[in-house]
C-alpha cells in the first residue's frame, strides 16, 4: 500500500510517500515540499498548491491520502490557509478516486513517538528511525508529512479506508479495525438521535 501524506499549507505543503508492506514493514519513497510566495495573490497560490498536489499525486498513484487535520490557532489567516490546502489535497485525491484519511497532530504524535505531546525534534527522530534514513527529515513539514503517512500505515482503523488495499493488515488487526469503525459508527447513530 502506497501512502501519501500530506502536512497543508499555503506557504510550505509538506508531501511524503511512503511504502506499507508485508508484516508492516514501511519504507520511504519521497518527501518534498510544495512552496509558494506569501508576495502572491492567495488564489495563485491556491493554484500553485493545488497543481503542486496534483502533479505528486499522479507521480506517485497512492492507494491512500492521509492529511493533517487542521486545528484551531490563535493566527486566523494561518488556520484559513492551511484548512484550504487540506480541502485541495482531499479534492486532489477524490479526483483520482483515492481514499483520504486525517490524524491530528496529536495522533500523529502519539503513533509516531508514544506520547501525543511530543516535541518536534523527537517525532523527527522517530520518522528517520522508523525509516531507516540516516538523516532526519527536513524542513520540519517534510517530515510531518512522512509522520502523517506512518501514523496512517500503523492505524488499522485508517488503514481500512483503502477499501480492499489493507492486505498488509494481519486478520487480528483487520477485526481490531472493523470492531472500531463499528464502535465510532454506533456511537455517531447514537448522537443523531
Amino acid at each position: 500500500m502506497i501512502v501519501f501524506g500530506v502536512d497543508p499549507g499555503l506557504t510550505r505543503c509538506g508531501v511524503g510517500v511512503i511504502e506499507a508492506g508485508a508484516s508492516r514493514r514501511l519504507s520511504f519513497i519521497h518527501v518534498d515540499v510544495i512552496r509558494t510566495d506569501p508576495k502572491d495573490p492567495q488564489d495563485i497560490r491556491l493554484l500553485q498548491q493545488w497543481q503542486g498536489l496534483s502533479r505528486k499525486i499522479e507521480e506517485f498513484s497512492p492507494d491512500v491520502v492521509s492529511i493533517e487535520r487542521v486545528f484551531a490557532q490563535h493566527n486566523v489567516n494561518t488556520v484559513l490557509g492551511t484548512a484550504q490546502v487540506a480541502g485541495l489535497a482531499m479534492v486532489a485525491a477524490a479526483e483520482r478516486s483515492i481514499p483520504t484519511a486525517v490524524h491530528t497532530p496529536s495522533e500523529v504524535k502519539l503513533a509516531i513517538t508514544g506520547n501525543g505531546t511530543a516535541e518536534k525534534i523527537q517525532v523527527e527522530r522517530m520518522v528517520a528511525r522508523i525509516l531507516g534514513l540516516n538523516v532526519l527529515p527536513k524542513p520540519a513539514d517534510a517530515a510531518d508529512a512522512l509522520a502523517q503517512a506512518i501514523t496512517h500505515a500503523l492505524r488499522p482503523s485508517g488503514a481500512l479506508q483503502g477499501g480492499e488495499r489493507e492486505q498488509h493488515l494481519t486478520m487480528a488487526q483487520r477485526q481490531w479495525a472493523q470492531q472500531l469503525q463499528k464502535t465510532k459508527m454506533s456511537k455517531g447513530a447514537l448522537r443523531g438521535m
